[in-house]
């Protein structure tokens, strides 16, 4: 090998490596304490691309369990006033059948009919109760975002302002013959109701297997996500480990190759 001064072929090659060595040292510093293995563009482009797109729809899969929880809490909210009315209608049942008896005076059943009105007067004020709002008991069918790409379910609604409950809350038990009216108007709306407590039921079973659904998908993404872009700590920890090592060694090498050219004084003195 020929000694020379102006070109140190061995420094250049050396000091290459090293900065090779210490871009690679920084990169596998990088990852494990981001705990990222796509920390610049260039680590993998296509890579970088496919998570972006699995990040827009893990947040709308979060938005979408949203909805579905909001709406699981309005159905339970319904339930919770249908089984008020269910009450009250069982107590109207039971006075139209009280104000019946022969041995009661007119006087006697005007009394039955104030609680009776009473407690109509309660499930006419539940018609008007809302969530937020929005009208619990209007008989609107409400479409629920379901999932990521815009699916919905129309959560069928309840009215407690139809024909079968004012007939029963305009009831009037005062005489036997309206006694005996009511309790079939009362009978009716009881039945109305067990349809309607069934539409909420059915709302808030779909609903919850909607959720279900949207947590399994969540979870499912999150875990491509992660094979994507998640840095595997065990595998980078031995290459940052290779890294330190290359550069240390390099470091020491390339301080050899620049004392070479020293050998030339001694062949000039």
């Amino acid at each position: 090998m020929s000694i020379v001064v102006n070109t140190n072929t061995s420094a250049l090659t050396g000091a290459r490596l090293l900065n090779e060595s210490q871009s690679m040292l920084s990169k596998s510093l990088e990852r494990l304490s981001s705990g990222s293995r796509l920390t610049r563009p260039e680590d993998d482009a296509a890579g970088a691309a496919v998570s972006l797109r699995f990040d827009a729809q893990l947040n709308r899969v979060a938005a979408a369990r949203h909805n579905v929880g909001n709406f699981i809490s309005y159905s339970q909210t319904q339930d919770g006033f249908l089984k008020k009315t269910a009450s009250a209608l069982d107590r109207m049942s039971e006075l139209s059948v009280l104000a019946q008896d022969e041995t009661k005076t007119d006087s006697d059943r005007g009394l039955y009919q104030k609680e009776f009105e009473t407690l109509g007067s309660y499930i006419t004020d539940l018609a008007s109760k809302d969530f937020n709002g929005v009208s619990l008991f209007d008989g609107t069918t409400r479409e629920v975002t379901t999932d990521s790409e815009e699916g919905k379910f129309g959560a069928t609604g309840v009215n407690l302002g139809t024909a079968a409950y004012t007939g029963a809350t305009g009831a009037n038990i005062s005489t036997t013959t309206g006694a005996a009216s009511a309790l079939d108007a009362v009978k009716g709306a009881i039945n109305q109701l067990a349809s309607d407590r069934a539409t909420v039921g059915a709302n808030i079973a779909r609903l919850t297997s909607h959720d279900g659904q949207l947590a399994i998908l969540n979870d499912n993404l999150s875990a491509a996500n992660s094979r994507i872009k998640d840095v595997d700590v065990a595998d980078e920890s031995a290459k940052f480990a290779k890294y330190n090592i290359l550069v240390q060694a390099g470091t020491a090498m390339l301080a050899q190759a620049n004392a070479q050219p020293q050998a030339a004084l001694r062949l000039i003195g």
